[in-house]
């Protein structure tokens, strides 16, 4: 359960990535010497761009989340100037770092990875939560070598559909882009990219121009590498599939007709869920509070002292 954080039991360390509303950094709590990811928030950005109610959303998904390939929030604050997510800190870096580092995963590794994605994605839409983020860049590599998933800014509980134009252009599901009311459904069109990613290298519809990528993508046009994985090229089909009727994820049995996909016909999902699969893939990490899978940024600001919350009106933590 995430609890109140107070900037002054922490000890801030250097910054693990930045982003349009302020930065990650690595924090050590100084009375127990555990390391956690702080993320802090600008609030006059966010108020400039009228970005409270994702702000405020992604505070309450956090809050009432709990899977083991979700990063989950450690603790809570805020300042006259920012506000402060205190996160479980996972040192492995991201996935886009590793997978740019390899060129690209064979079928056995990619398969693993998106046998988590899809847990992920099942146990959000269970909570009617639908994440509209997936990329390489928002999986983190635990120490294990396992997933989890982070930045659930874009996130939002949706009864029904909606309507907001957002997402990264290459992994863009058709029905954003057409802006005629989106659900769940988008997830799986990303899975479909990722798996695509994972195994060539390149999203399947990259080019230097969005405009192109959003014309690719709404023609659902790409053409697979020679010796792209039988198996895995058939369920790639059935995601990147613009006829929503037909898109595997959102048929009668949702998750289950991908988990019960030939490309997954070994996968004993328990033991992937439990963690009891040793991954191809675990991260060499020296010390507890390891950063060496970062990238190095300047810091360009530095925190300021935490005040009491309490009677600040811009978010209320207990909503």
């Amino acid at each position: 359960m995430a609890q109140a954080l107070k900037l002054e039991d922490l000890e801030i360390m250097r910054t693990l990535g930045t982003g349009a509303f302020g930065r990650v950094k690595i924090a050590r709590v100084k009375a127990t010497g555990e390391f956690i990811a702080l993320k802090s928030l600008k609030k006059q950005h966010i108020i400039r761009t009228k970005q409270v109610d994702h702000v405020a959303s992604e505070h309450h998904i956090l809050r009432i989340t709990n899977h083991p390939f979700l990063v989950n929030m450690k603790g809570f604050c805020q300042d006259p100037s920012y506000l402060y997510f205190g996160m479980e800190f996972v040192p492995g870096g991201d996935l886009f770092t590793y997978l740019r580092k390899v060129g690209k995963f064979d079928s056995t590794q990619a398969m693993l990875f998106a046998g988590q994605i899809t847990l992920m994605f099942e146990y959000l839409h269970s909570m009617n939560i639908i994440y509209r983020d997936l990329k390489p860049e928002n999986l983190l590599i635990s120490a294990d070598g396992y997933l989890k998933l982070t930045d659930f800014g874009f996130a939002k509980i949706v009864e029904e559909r909606t309507y907001t134009l957002c997402g990264t252009p290459e992994y863009i599901a058709p029905e954003v882009l057409l802006n005629k009311g989106h659900y769940k459904p988008v997830d799986w069109w990303t899975l479909g990219v990722i798996i695509y990613e994972m195994l060539a290298g390149i999203d399947p519809f990259n080019d230097d121009d969005p405009m192109l990528i959003y014309q690719k993508i709404l023609k659902c046009k790409y053409q697979f590498p020679r010796n792209f994985d039988a198996h895995a090229k058939s369920l790639v089909k059935h995601l990147l599939v613009i006829d929503l009727s037909k898109r595997y994820g959102n048929l009668k049995k949702k998750a289950e007709d991908i988990k019960r996909h030939r490309w997954f016909k070994n996968l004993d999902w328990n033991e992937l869920v439990n963690k009891n699969i040793k991954m191809p893939y675990v991260p060499f990490l020296p010390s507890a509070g390891d950063t060496s899978h970062f990238v190095d940024y300047p810091d360009s600001y530095s925190n300021a002292p935490a005040l009491n919350s309490a009677h600040d009106p811009f978010i209320n933590w207990n909503s």
